[in-house]
């Protein structure tokens, strides 16, 4: 049984690394539809329901310590590599495909909470908002809302279990519809060959250098700095019932990470990875605290998720017929949204390797753009779910 709070956190630490660690060493076949990340979560989870760490004073000091301090410096180290000019390289259709998909997925949450609102508990318009913001970017900014909104631990279950299962069920469907490319583009009336053009232009110049020593320690120094200044910024502006100092935390963090990506501290190797190690940290100490006996509605979860996505696709292949799209843009716009960086490289990869750089620039839109359109759709859904 656990009770201090160094050795609850060098459990989860432990417990992360080892995921990550067989997910690229042994390529287990689980890892295909569900990502390191959410197994973490419900690994955790278990481990929290059967009593393995106790909530005592020090662990309970820990954890708000931890998660409050690490979250705008994880939100800060993510968005680094989402440079704005490279994004729109692109091109605009590529763009508006990504923002017709982001469209419709709020589309999607808003009509299912009007259909279902009834059914749920008067507080699970902040979950589902921290899922919109998953669904909109990531994990990071699903995380970032949930930090922005104080959605409780508990209800961040339900969140992670749609997040899981039903994701799951659209990355295999979206990855079965790839031979059909062909079809489609013809049903859609879509010039494909525009995306051979914007793979090219992409290609062109790229370099990675390795990650460095002073490149990791100024990275997580200027991460911490940026996460004490956010801080004491927020703590001097006006807040309202929704937009808390957490939730001006999360905004200046944004901001300034997507601010310094187009400096020369994006060019600091490494910081993708260190903002990866700090978005497992805070999972694990989010889930940590959640239980499964508090999924009492876990079905009516997993069926407004498919509600969400039944939604997204219809109006994106309506979409798809107005503005000309293919295939291939249309899945990977809406895997950088549901999936992030972890799966729509990967849809993109299914098509061709040449095209990866695609799938990899539109999650890293969807990492600006998704906190903010959640804490929109946030809102709506605590309107609807007043009425």
């Amino acid at each position: 049984m656990i009770q201090t709070g160094f050795s609850y956190i060098a459990a989860l630490v432990a417990i992360a690394s080892l995921i990550v660690y067989c997910e690229r060493e042994f390529k287990f076949k689980i890892f295909t539809y569900l990502p390191a990340i959410v197994i973490l979560y419900f690994l955790a989870m278990l481990l929290s329901t059967l009593g393995v760490w106790q909530k005592t004073d020090d662990i309970n000091n820990i954890y708000r310590t931890l998660k409050s301090t690490l979250l705008p410096a994880m939100i800060f180290l993510m968005l680094l590599q989402a440079d704005l000019r490279k994004i729109l390289k692109l091109g605009k259709k590529m763009i508006l495909t990504f923002f017709l998909s982001s469209f419709s997925i709020a589309l999607g949450f808003i009509g299912m909470f009007l259909l279902l609102h009834s059914m749920f508990e008067p507080e699970a318009w902040r979950s589902f908002a921290a899922l919109s913001g998953s669904w909109m970017g990531g994990t990071g900014n699903m995380v970032a809302i949930q930090g922005a909104l104080n959605v409780s631990d508990g209800q961040m279950g339900n969140a992670l279990l749609i997040d899981s299962i039903d994701y799951a069920l659209w990355v295999m469907i979206l990855l079965a519809v790839v031979p059909f490319a062909k079809k489609f583009n013809l049903w859609s009336g879509a010039d494909s060959s525009i995306i051979d053009e914007v793979a090219d232009n992409l290609a062109k110049g790229q370099s990675k250098d390795p990650i460095s020593f002073h490149s990791l320690f100024a990275l997580l120094g200027l991460a911490l700095l940026v996460s004490a200044l956010s801080q004491f910024v927020a703590s001097y502006l006006p807040v309202t019932s929704f937009v808390t100092n957490s939730t001006w935390v999360v905004i200046i963090a944004t901001i300034s990470g997507t601010l310094l990506a187009m400096t020369p501290v994006s060019k600091l190797a490494g910081s993708l990875e260190l903002g990866n190690i700090l978005l497992y940290l805070i999972v694990a100490l989010i889930a940590s605290r959640a239980n499964f006996t508090e999924l009492t509605q876990a079905p009516l979860y997993i069926m407004a998720g498919a509600l969400i996505i039944t939604i997204h696709a219809t109006i994106m292949i309506f979409f798809a017929k107005i503005f000309k799209l293919d295939l291939f843009s249309l899945g990977v716009a809406s895997l950088a949204n549901i999936g992030g960086v972890a799966s729509a490289p990967i849809l993109a990869g299914a098509y061709s390797q040449a095209l990866v750089p695609i799938g990899v620039l539109m999650s890293m839109l969807g990492y600006i753009l998704g906190t903010f359109g959640g804490l929109m759709v946030g809102k709506v859904l605590m309107i609807i779910g007043a009425m």
